[in-house]
């Protein structure tokens, strides 16, 4: 029987019932339970292919000789033009397909791909008058791919260089009075070959009346200001680059002698080619030293090619049988004050047997775009480093107590090197790769290319050792002799590895020379490795005397150094060139790219600042106050500072016998 009972009503809040929508909503969309599929996700992103890679060079003739002209006569524009024929080989040319050209990265000596594809532009293919595509690779940029029509036996190639106008957008290697080649950056070449197989005949175009120091030789001229070379493999070419001048001059360093070796000036002035009897009898020492010291060499002749010049950029850079090498204005007519750039010939010298001849495994590459790793440059740079000096001052380009003043300076350098507690030396020799020498906010801490003049001290060290150990029978010329003095006449070049060196330094004298290297190299430190001075009878110490050879370097730098004293090296103008790690102006703030402005209130100059350094040590009371630019702000540096001004030097130790002046004697 149906009756009549009062119902109950639920009343939900608004907030309870869009609570209860809610957890539905969720609930369904977490159990499909109505047969609804969940929604797809969208497919996550995957990479592309990679493109095919460039062809890897094999050791097999490239079919052909390519003929390069290059035009370096627009010094207005700094612009090099360059046509370049490239031989099509049979087989590519019976069917056509694809050719790929390279242009030159990996420039040995340089220890990483600097070349200056930044610089290429123009680039224009033709094979029979016809146009023929090209592209660019867009893993490796440096290779371009070309489409080769069937039939075609040559490609006609043209370019330009578009070299650097200012210093601001790279090294100058032309200017109104004097230019650089280096054939690198002048020519493509085709992939799938070991240079040394790829034959080259190029005509240079030079301005008229100039003349040209380099290691190639020629057949005679084509007419007028252009210049024939011999045909060669693409990489002798590459290893001889050409210094042209205005004002020129050629010195004989060899005379009489069967293997000729020659001094190639060139400058912005005519006066500065004035060397004396005996400024070139000293460079002719150097070929003498060199000769004794390793008795052997590796040329079938040799060219140094010498700038002395404001304008064209700095270089120093080896080849087998020349160098590249740039040195300040003055380096003849102010011989007592440009010392500093004297070793620098030296150094690149020997590098014909140390880098050139000799040459760490990893360095050695079959072409100019095969990447090169620098783990042996500690000899490769750092006893050619240790060589440059030694042969500068047995050759009277440095005296005696100028090498010693220089290794002070490196010795005080590479001792307060803050970075040397947590990167060993050994891993500098990737810093051509990691920074290409770009300017570093803090160089002492982050460290730099230290394998060259660390190395030098390594070197130094094993070479006193060595003469300890034999009771001065044997010393670091005889590694030198037996390890890149073999072969005498070979341009062939003999790589090496750790244990080859470590075999030869015990051919000389039996000794844990592996444990000697791995703990200089691989073990970080708080002091430089400065056992060979304490060996050969020196200690560094400071005073407030200038360093001499600090002084010369300083001037052909245009910088004024307080690195060891306040901690700093300021360029023109007062900015900040370096701060040391942890020195009292790191402690107090100062940057790189800073201008010191004044000094206690006084306009800054260098001897303003010198004469506020001494007043403070003298005081021993009130900071020096230094007012700084950076940018559009100026700021206010307090530095609690009184030791004075210091400067390193190398101090005879009384009753020990004079190593240095040992290895810094000439031969006979």
């Amino acid at each position: 029987m149906a009756t009549d009972r009062p119902r109950k009503v639920h009343i939900l809040s608004l907030f309870q019932t869009r609570l209860l929508a809610l957890s539905l909503t969720t609930a369904l969309a977490a159990v499909p339970a109505f047969g609804r599929a969940a929604p797809a996700e969208p497919p996550q992103p995957q990479p592309l292919a990679l493109p095919a890679s460039v062809p890897a060079p094999r050791d097999v003739p490239f079919d052909g000789t390519i003929r390069l002209n290059v035009d370096a006569t627009d010094l207005a524009r700094h612009i090099f033009t360059v046509r370049e024929t490239v031989p099509v080989p049979a087989a590519l040319a019976a069917t056509g397909g694809d050719l790929t050209l390279l242009y030159p990265m990996w420039l040995p000596g340089n220890h990483s791909p600097t070349g200056p594809i930044d610089q290429f532009g123009g680039l224009a293919v033709q094979a029979g008058g016809a146009p023929v595509e090209w592209t660019r690779d867009t893993v490796t940029v440096s290779a371009f791919h070309l489409k080769v029509p069937k039939g075609a036996h040559a490609l006609d190639v043209r370019f330009q260089l578009l070299s650097p106008v200012s210093p601001e957008e790279g090294r100058v290697v032309m200017t109104p009075d004097m230019l650089n080649v280096q054939w690198n950056a002048l020519a493509l070449y085709p992939a799938g070959y070991f240079t040394r197989q790829i034959m080259v005949q190029a005509d240079l175009r030079l301005p008229a009346g100039w003349q040209y120091g380099t290691a190639l030789r020629t057949h005679g001229a084509t007419g007028g200001a252009v210049v024939a070379f011999d045909a060669v493999p693409f990489n002798t070419l590459v290893d001889s680059p050409l210094f042209a001048g205005r004002y020129f001059r050629r010195i004989d360093l060899a005379p009489g002698a069967a293997v000729p070796v020659t001094l190639n000036l060139v400058a912005d002035k005519p006066a500065e080619l004035a060397a004396t009897d005996a400024q070139i009898k000293a460079h002719q020492a150097l070929v003498t030293q060199a000769g004794l010291l390793y008795g052997a060499h590796h040329y079938d002749h040799y060219d140094f090619l010498l700038a002395l010049t404001n304008e064209l950029g700095r270089i120093g850079l080896e080849h087998h049988r020349s160098s590249e090498n740039s040195g300040p204005r003055g380096y003849f007519t102010d011989w007592d004050k440009t010392f500093a750039a004297r070793d620098l010939l030296a150094h690149e010298y020997t590098h014909s047997w140390n880098g050139k001849y000799r040459r760490p495994a990893d360095l050695w590459a079959p072409d100019f775009n095969t990447p090169q790793r620098g783990s042996g440059l500690w000899v490769y740079e750092g006893q050619t480093q240790y060589w440059g000096y030694v042969l500068a001052a047995r050759s009277g380009l440095m005296t005696a107590p100028q090498v010693v003043d220089a290794l002070a300076g490196v010795a005080a350098t590479y001792d307060m090197r803050q970075g040397r507690t947590w990167r060993p030396l050994r891993d500098t020799t990737n810093d051509p790769v990691i920074a290409r020498r770009s300017p570093l906010s803090w160089r002492s801490w982050q460290r730099s290319e230290d394998y060259y003049s660390e190395g030098q001290l390594v070197w130094l060290d094993a070479d006193t050792l060595i003469r300890k150990l034999s009771g001065d029978t044997r010393s670091l010329d005889d590694f030198a002799r037996h390890f890149f003095g073999t072969d005498d006449g070979s341009f062939v070049t003999r790589t090496y590895g750790f244990d080859d060196v470590v075999h030869a330094l015990n051919d000389v004298q039996p000794y844990d020379w592996a444990a000697f290297l791995h703990q200089r190299l691989d073990r970080t430190s708080t002091h430089a490795p400065l056992d060979g001075f304490t060996r050969a009878g020196y200690r560094l110490v400071y005073t407030d005397k200038p360093n001499d050879y600090l002084t010369s370097y300083a001037a052909i730098r245009h910088v004024t150094d307080f690195s060891f004293s306040l901690g700093f090296m300021l360029g023109k103008s007062g900015s900040v060139a370096n701060v040391e790690w942890g020195s009292p102006a790191w402690q107090a703030g100062m940057t790189r790219d800073q201008q010191l402005v004044a000094v206690n209130g006084e306009a800054y100059d260098p001897d303003v600042l010198k004469d506020a350094i001494v007043a403070a040590q003298a005081s021993n009371a009130a900071p020096l106050t230094l007012l700084m630019r950076a940018g559009d702000r100026y700021l206010t540096l307090s530095i609690l500072y009184h030791a004075g001004l210091r400067y390193p030097h190398l101090e005879r130790v009384a009753g020990t016998p004079d190593m240095l002046a040992a290895i810094l004697t000439p031969r006979h």
